[in-house]
């Protein structure tokens, strides 16, 4: 629990046609963040918002769906359910054997506590070279998780028609994503907390 004055222990969120409440826990001593953790959410929940970011984005006509292990997982699911699609694409953050020659992202997130990657296993590669790419994820932040996931996309040759997340966290994102904004698309916000 958080005993800070002026911190709320939880914070409620509009999410598209939703409310979800979250916990707000420190990440540093001087900030707290309001958690989303979509695998702490009713099936219920993340399907309704896959349906709502697929909904916003149907018009640009995506291929294929990509998503960052592992709390994107469940984004891509049910966007690319919705979107009547039948495949997607995991960036993935542990090296596994069959990545041994992986395309690589350096990234840091907000909530974790040490630098990992991002990898794109080649196997898939012709799944994203020269098609339209729909990038999503449960949480924007600072956006440079996400910049390292496009960047990536674009250096296997990706046509990046869109970038959707459940939420977006603070102010910082949109100077990270600036050259994505005409695709950039949030279904609701959530802030920082300054201790």
């Amino acid at each position: 629990m958080d005993e800070t004055p002026g911190i709320p222990e939880t914070y409620t969120a509009q999410m598209g046609s939703q409310h979800v409440t979250l916990p707000v826990i420190p990440v540093s001593d001087d900030l707290s963040i309001a958690l989303m953790m979509v695998i702490d959410q009713p099936v219920s929940v993340i399907e309704t918002a896959g349906r709502e970011l697929a909904a916003h984005f149907a018009g640009a006509a995506p291929d294929i769906v990509v998503a960052p292990a592992t709390l994107g997982i469940p984004v891509a699911i049910e966007v690319t359910r919705a979107l009547g699609l039948d495949d997607y694409v995991i960036l993935q953050k542990t090296r596994k054997v069959h990545l041994g020659d992986a395309l690589e992202a350096p990234v840091h997130a907000i909530t974790s506590t040490s630098s990992a990657s991002l990898l794109l296993d080649r196997a898939r590669l012709d799944d994203i070279r020269g098609r339209r790419v729909l990038f999503v994820d449960d949480v924007i932040s600072t956006g440079s998780s996400s910049g390292a996931a496009l960047a990536l996309l674009e250096q296997a040759g990706a046509d990046i028609v869109g970038v959707g997340a459940l939420l977006a966290e603070g102010d910082g994102w949109p100077d990270a994503l600036a050259s994505y904004a005409d695709r950039l698309f949030a279904l609701g916000r959530i802030p920082l907390f300054p201790r």
